[in-house]
């Protein structure tokens, strides 16, 4: 896919994303297990990173500060809902979620560039 496809996607991604963590989130999804909103976190923003780094050529340490502050965004605006609450727990998980993926695709590139090299 091109930067141009993945720029696209990028700013549905961040739509949706805005739109479910803004939804009352009721039913038997939320007692799966414990902390799942922290695991549904987590993946959401390793996710957001792929695409980001795919979708713009801007260092990588960047990329963790703007999805970190998306992050805080999404927490400001859960605390401004009746129907929601902020979760610095919530923040660390978008953060790390974020972080992880530059981490891991930093370690693959290292190893493919090993191997190749």
């Amino acid at each position: 896919m091109t930067r141009r496809v993945y720029q696209g996607l990028f700013l549905i991604s961040l739509v949706v994303c805005t739109m479910l963590f803004a939804k009352e989130v009721k039913g038997a999804a939320v007692n799966l297990f414990p902390h799942i909103d922290k695991v549904a976190h987590f993946g959401i923003f390793f996710i957001l990173a792929f695409i980001m780094d795919k979708a713009f050529k801007i260092p990588f340490f960047v990329q963790v500060i703007l999805l970190s502050l998306y992050g805080a965004a999404i927490e400001w605006m859960q605390n401004m809902l009746p129907y929601r609450q902020a979760s610095i727990g919530d923040f660390i998980a978008d953060a790390s979620g974020a972080a992880s993926y530059f981490v891991l695709h930093y370690i693959w590139q290292k190893r493919w560039q090993k191997k190749n090299g």
